[in-house]
């Protein structure tokens, strides 16, 4: 058996009985567990015990009579006095998923955590199953320039009022395992310019991408993989980019069917070459294109020192007056293969997003006078944010006086003001540090 550990032992089975049926002439017999000796066993034939020094032999699991027992149902029988078996302290790093034969119930992986086969901090995306929307609880927007959608996931838009999205836009059943999606809908037969950009992009905190490697001779392979629907069929497109987007690798998805969810795998090579942030600024962009002018389109398949937000070819979702795009599911992980979607619970997911905003209308605060009559409010975030993060009034107001911005780190904010303000509670404050 496999062992994990560093202590000699020995373990003692309990007794166990094998029957087999004899035909007069078969002398041999298979027993289902080899045995050092015949003393670690109690032979009988026809309610006869045996004698080992002289009615049979045994070798491993061969049970050898010397003379054939007698025809009969079930009329030998074999019971184990006892077994033992030595077990060793295998040496470090031998013990693989091969050493467990055929036990399917241990709870291990042969790889790396984080590496593509374990469930536990192997996706790179933030919020792929669309589960937190801090800033439209639900909603759906026209957007009017760039801006976020659920959290993590912004949209980026040349023109104004072209599409609209919402948190499971439609209505519709998302796939098996999930709740919730991301849809956009196009609002208009957008006519794309060669510098026109409509893009749904994710950008991946430098270091949460430090160990793929990028832009040295060990970049590792990675593969994404999402749910989508679309009410169009053809040829999509996308694109990885580093943080300047002097690096960027094209891809393309087909849509076979209209209106039905299908998952998309796409595995790159990783880039051995560029320069990839791998701090707190953008380390990977993830782009998903619904409009690329032909100036950012490059051909699909490699990476290419130029900024392409598309491949060449793809299909515009944006030229099509009110057609659909739904994303969910959405997993960046290293390893040449698609595995499970790694599902967070809820409140770990909502910490990964405030670290890069936080809106809350309910917040610890301390007044505080000083000399000058000023006042002030300090709000403390719930986790640490990536960078000292901007304020804004997102929805409500005060209910008297104005509170502006007078000095933030990642951990706290002071809002200031000239005289006494407050909200009666339908003021809801965001801080924003997104990449």
């Amino acid at each position: 058996m496999a062992y994990l550990g560093n202590s000699l032992s020995v373990q003692q089975y309990a007794p166990q009985v094998a029957y087999f049926s004899g035909n007069g002439s078969t002398t041999a017999f298979t027993l289902p567990v080899s045995v050092v000796s015949a003393a670690q066993i109690i032979v009988t034939v026809a309610n006869v015990i045996q004698n080992p020094s002289s009615a049979f032999t045994v070798s491993g699991a061969t049970l050898t009579f010397t003379s054939a027992p007698p025809s009969g149902t079930n009329n030998i029988w074999v019971e184990y006095t006892s077994l033992q078996t030595n077990t060793i302290a295998p040496s470090q790093g031998t013990v693989q998923n091969s050493s467990f034969g055929a036990v399917t119930a241990i709870p291990m992986t042969y790889g790396t955590i984080g590496a593509g086969d374990s469930s536990l901090m192997k996706n790179r995306i933030i919020n792929g199953a669309m589960v937190i929307d801090q800033r439209n609880a639900g909603a759906s927007v026209t957007p009017t320039t760039n801006g976020y959608t659920l959290d993590r996931w912004e949209l980026y838009v040349n023109q104004s009022s072209k599409l609209s999205f919402q948190q499971n836009q439609g209505s519709i059943t998302p796939p098996v395992g999930f709740s919730n999606y991301l849809g956009l809908t196009s609002l208009a037969a957008t006519t794309v310019g060669s510098s026109d950009l409509y893009l749904v992009d994710q950008y991946i905190e430098g270091y949460n991408i430090a160990d793929l490697n990028f832009g040295t001779a060990n970049a590792k392979t990675v593969t994404l993989s999402f749910w989508v629907n679309c009410s169009l069929t053809g040829t999509f497109g996308g694109a990885f980019t580093n943080s300047g987007n002097g690096r960027s690798y094209p891809f393309t998805y087909t849509i076979s069917s209209a209106n039905t969810w299908q998952q998309i795998n796409i595995t790159i090579a990783g880039d051995t070459s560029g320069t990839w942030n791998t701090t707190n600024g953008t380390g990977l962009g993830v782009r998903f294109s619904l409009g690329t002018g032909s100036t950012y389109l490059g051909t699909a398949g490699s990476w290419q020192s130029a900024a392409y937000f598309g491949a060449t070819g793809q299909t515009n979702l944006v030229a099509t007056n009110g057609a659909t795009w739904k994303v969910t599911g959405v997993q960046l992980e290293v390893g040449s293969s698609a595995t499970g979607f790694e599902y967070r619970m809820y409140q770990q997911e909502l910490a990964l997003c405030q670290r890069y905003f936080y809106a809350n209308a309910s917040f610890n605060m301390s007044y505080t006078t000083a000399a000058n009559g000023n006042q002030y409010l300090t709000v403390y975030y719930p986790v640490i944010m990536r960078a000292n993060p901007t304020y804004a009034l997102q929805s409500g107001s005060w209910a008297s006086g104005t509170a502006t911005l007078d000095g933030s780190t990642t951990s706290s904010a002071r809002l200031g003001s000239g005289s006494a303000f407050y909200s009666n509670g339908g003021a809801v404050l965001s801080f924003a540090s997104e990449l």
